[in-house]
């Protein structure tokens, strides 16, 4: 038996029952799902800094989107909130590093 005490994508018991194996869950609600989600955050944040791979990073999107939702926001809002920022503080095509400020 192997422990793993994590958050996983909605289809991984299907695919641990289609291995021959028997996956024990646990349904959460509430902060100990939100908790879940930002542990799952940083998990993912950490694989994608191993080899900067685009597959990790849309591992990253779909853990924010979830805490998007579970936040009571659409993606549609949540977009709208990011074109707003980016219309008052603009983007990073510039590359710009700020040093300092006197």
């Amino acid at each position: 038996m192997k422990i793993y005490n994590k958050l996983v994508r909605d289809k991984i018991p299907e695919i641990i029952k289609n291995q021959g194996k028997m996956p024990k869950l646990k349904k959460l609600d509430g902060k100990e799902y939100f908790d879940a989600l930002n542990q799952k955050l940083k998990e993912e944040l950490d694989e994608y800094f191993e080899d900067y791979s685009i597959e990790e990073l849309t591992d990253v999107m779909e853990v924010i989107y979830a805490i998007i939702k579970y936040n009571g926001l659409s993606i549609d809002e949540f977009e709208e909130i990011r074109r707003n920022k980016l219309d008052e503080r603009g983007e990073f095509n510039d590359r710009l590093l700020l040093i300092d400020v006197d």
